[in-house]
């Protein structure tokens, strides 16, 4: 595979006018995330170089050195955006998809949902996960559902792609396609996909317990507030 591209720190200076602000990071380790050309190319950047100096540039530059490496591997597929490279070690830019987020669509064709069907399948037969499959992350253009967003993606080994929690990541994500689907277009799920996907014990038991002690540590922090 081709080395991943290294730009330096100022091929994207600071927003001015002639870039769009697409998304501002709010949360933790959340980047900004804004449109515009690198060498001509219309590009879209997910922007860390906020926590520059700080003791998360670390986890910062794992983050956008790990989605780079998953486009970089994803080079030529239909259904994921170009990478463009590496800007500064802190931010990323990738190919712009000028389409419609499948969550704004008002009306989407049920092709575009068999494509992201096969493309998730696609996706797992290499072992890679998105782990963040929801209606924003995906870009529809010219009827092409294309996925962004791989920050959460996971790639197996072989060998370990029928652990139990390998299983739990593809059957997650299938879920939300599914839930997608029946959102946008009102098809109910076929009684063999909801099998596919229904949760095991041990995956309810984990999540309850979670939402438990969340919930606890919530009570303690409003009484402490």
């Amino acid at each position: 595979m081709n080395a991943i591209t290294l730009l330096p720190d100022d091929a994207v200076g600071p927003l001015t006018s002639d870039k769009q602000l697409l998304k501002r990071g709010e949360r933790l380790l959340e980047p900004d995330v804004y449109r515009a050309a690198i060498g001509g190319r219309a590009a879209v950047i997910k922007d860390y170089r906020r926590y520059r100096g700080t003791f998360l540039a670390p986890l910062a530059r794992l983050l956008v050195r790990r989605e780079a490496q998953m486009l970089r591997r994803l080079a030529g597929w239909k259904h994921a955006p170009a990478l463009v490279g590496v800007i500064g070690g802190l931010a990323l830019g990738m190919e712009y998809i000028n389409g419609q987020t499948l969550s704004s669509l008002q009306v989407a064709d049920g092709q575009v949902f068999d494509q992201l069907h096969k493309a998730l399948e696609r996706l797992h037969e290499q072992g890679i996960t998105h782990n963040d499959l929801h209606g924003t992350n995906v870009m529809v253009a010219a009827g092409v559902p294309v996925l962004i967003d791989f920050t959460s993606a996971w790639r197996t080994p072989r060998w370990r792609r029928n652990n139990p929690i390998a299983r739990q990541l593809r059957r997650s994500d299938l879920k939300n396609l599914l839930k997608m689907r029946k959102r946008v277009t009102g098809i109910e799920v076929p009684p063999e996909l909801a099998a596919r996907v229904a949760e095991p014990q041990w995956v309810s038991v984990i999540r309850n317990g979670w939402k438990r002690n969340y919930q606890r540590f919530k009570a303690r922090h409003n009484a402490h507030a």
